[in-house]
């Protein structure tokens, strides 16, 4: 038995791996699906990006989980990956899920074509929050009108300093036991359907391990079962 310790991305909560904690429990796993400080039901929680860090860190430390799996989707693969690195012989893999991964001294928009001046426009406009993002945001990422309307119900404006404040590495993070699920929507070109070009680097570390799902980047709406299974995967490489 693993424990795995989900954590979804910007704007959103536990709540969202709603379809994915059955499949893992019925496998017979502890199962965490963890809300960051300053979203969904912790909003009003000040947050940076050190606190979405400890946020994880504690999760593990408070239930005394060993053999972690941490989880991390989109905005999230940044905390997880430094979280990863502190929780030490705790951790049995790390899986990133269509995100970002970590790198000493950048932050989730830093390296951004724009370098995140858009971003941080909108986070000063907004009273220091990333805005909602409106319900064509998701268009054209394998999800159904209903599942559309449940990420836009159920998303909360993202603390802004966690999307702007860089990234601490003690280590490097080819070094961990990873597995990086990259999403890829069928029909999409060629070049655009391997990943970038930092990830590529550590997928040539024998640590990492790449899984793809033919899906958009919201894969625990758009195919549940079928990321329950790499997770699952994940749990006996």
């Amino acid at each position: 038995m693993v424990n795995f310790v989900l954590v979804a991305g910007a704007r959103l909560g536990a709540w969202a791996w709603g379809e994915v904690v059955p499949y893992l429990r019925a496998a017979g796993h502890g199962v965490y699906p963890l809300t960051l400080s300053g979203l969904a039901e912790r909003q009003g929680v000040t947050a940076g990006q050190a606190t979405h860090v400890q946020d994880i860190v504690a999760e593990v430390e408070r239930q005394d989980l060993r053999d972690v799996i941490l989880v991390g989707h989109s905005y999230s693969g940044i905390p997880v990956g430094q979280a990863a690195e502190r929780i030490g012989d705790r951790l049995a893999r790390v899986v990133f899920v269509d995100s970002s991964v970590p790198t000493d001294g950048e932050s989730f928009v830093s390296t951004w074509p724009d370098g995140g001046a858009a971003v941080e426009a909108s986070i000063a406009e907004s009273g220091g929050f990333w805005p909602l993002a409106p319900a064509a945001h998701y268009d054209g990422e394998g999800l159904t009108d209903e599942q559309i309307a449940r990420l836009v119900r159920g998303s909360t404006p993202h603390p802004g300093a966690t999307l702007t404040e860089p990234a601490v590495l003690a280590g490097p993070l080819g070094e961990l036991p990873a597995t990086y699920i990259l999403c890829v929507m069928p029909g999409t070109e060629p070049d655009d359907a391997e990943p970038d070009e930092d990830v590529a680097e550590l997928l040539n570390s024998k640590c990492w391990r790449l899984a793809k799902m033919d899906t958009g980047h919201w894969p625990m709406f758009s195919q549940p079962r079928e990321l329950a299974q790499i997770l699952l995967n994940a749990a006996v490489e």
